[in-house]
């Protein structure tokens, strides 16, 4: 569950402009203020059942945008090369090593 959650709001952060007030509100709340299903159906006076819906289906919206756009993965591509290069400065690994890396970040765009 621990694992859903921090998915989800990774690609909350970088989807959320693309949802409506309602579903920014709710997946805010739920996600990162810990409000329960109840509270924020209390907040917008709507059934726990309505609250639930939005959650569920803005949470399929978002995974669809990642399967489409990707740009969840690029990030996480791209930080994991950027390791690579902080590493290859530490141990001052050779230039051809740290221009392969270089190379690799620009293919990602």
């Amino acid at each position: 569950m621990l694992e859903k959650t921090i998915r989800i709001n990774d690609l909350y952060d970088f989807y959320h402009p693309l949802l409506t007030p309602k579903q920014q509100n709710y997946m805010s709340l739920y996600y990162r203020n810990d409000f329960s299903l109840s509270e924020i159906a209390e907040e917008f006076n709507v059934s726990r059942q309505a609250v639930y819906d939005t959650i569920r289906r803005t949470e399929q919206i978002i995974e669809e945008y990642e399967q489409k756009l990707k740009l969840y993965e690029k990030f996480k591509h791209r930080q994991h090369l950027l390791q690579q290069l902080y590493n290859a400065v530490e141990l001052e690994e050779s230039k051809e090593y740290v221009v392969k890396v270089i190379k690799k970040l620009e293919k990602l765009d």
